[in-house]
């Protein structure tokens, strides 16, 4: 363990990481320069590799065209309506499971189901689910009084199916990390404050919330992320389209449609880069808050 490096076991330490290494850089570290510099093309031959020339036109005619801000605005719409009640639903639903209750193993694992159940098996589920005449969720809406609302096939109601489908996919990953951060705290500030008289909101406000920060924090990264790059949900459930009058189409949706549909590669890597960077931003701004909170 304490022998130093030299030559011939730093070699020996890369040829075992070469096979890995030449995946990474064939399978993303090429794609990921190739689509950078694709994204300056202005004029190029796909099949043949060549480019007649280059420029910013295509980051222009993103900022000009209104399909990609509308797709910019559903995108922002469904992170704003999956990640806040996501993390809440998977909150309480990790802290009941983190009760001493029957079938507790049970429970844990039909919650983590979905997360690791095809999109596509899923998706065709939920198809019959909002169905607009048959659907399971129309009938017990008309059991209260509700008339059958057309979740597929109304612009107004693309996007909600979309987030109820996308909240209820993305639980059982937040559920088992939650319940890792809640099997980490000390019971015994839960006994303290039982002996304070507190009560169970109150324990929770006080001591749980609290020493899940950081639990929180990595959650709402992982899931803002994921949210930018939803994809498979939106081409599955809307039967390979973005919906109808493309009200569920995302900026993901829109970077494949102009990949593969409209064969305008430039754009479409423009676009990708785009998203980079709004990732990248909104995970600044998370790093940042998170910083203060764990300052303060």
């Amino acid at each position: 363990m304490n022998d130093k490096p030299t030559m011939k076991k730093t070699l020996k330490a890369f040829l075992y990481l070469l096979p890995a290494l030449i995946i990474i850089g064939v399978f993303n570290l090429y794609p990921i320069i190739k689509s950078f510099l694709m994204s300056f093309y202005t004029d190029y031959d796909y099949f043949n590799d060549l480019v007649y020339a280059r420029g910013l036109a295509n980051y222009t005619y993103i900022f000009h065209d209104p399909e990609f801000w509308r797709s910019l605005k559903n995108t922002l719409i469904f992170v704003i309506g999956v990640v806040p009640l996501t993390i809440i639903i998977s909150l309480g639903i990790a802290i009941l499971l983190n009760q001493n209750i029957k079938l507790r193993g049970l429970f844990r694992t039909v919650y983590f189901i979905p997360f690791v159940t095809s999109v596509v098996a899923v998706s065709i589920v939920w198809r019959w689910i909002f169905h607009s005449d048959y659907g399971l969720l129309n009938y017990f809406l008309g059991l209260i009084g509700i008339s059958p609302i057309k979740w597929l096939t109304d612009p107004n109601w693309a996007m909600p199916s979309l987030i109820i489908l996308a909240i209820w996919k993305g639980l059982g990953y937040n559920i088992i990390i939650f319940l890792a951060g809640l099997q980490n705290i000390n019971k015994q500030y839960y006994l303290a404050a039982k002996i304070d008289g507190a009560n169970a909101w109150e324990r929770f406000k006080n001591i749980t919330f609290p020493l899940l920060s950081s639990t929180t924090f990595f959650i709402s990264i992982v899931s803002i992320i994921n949210s930018f790059k939803v994809f498979d949900e939106v081409f599955a459930l809307f039967g390979g389209n973005a919906g109808p009058a493309n009200s569920a189409q995302t900026i993901v949706y829109y970077i494949f449609k102009k990949f593969y549909s409209d064969w305008d590669f430039g754009v479409a890597s423009a676009a990708a880069y785009i998203l980079f960077l709004v990732i990248f931003i909104f995970t600044l701004i998370q790093l940042y808050i998170g910083k203060r909170k764990v300052n303060y």
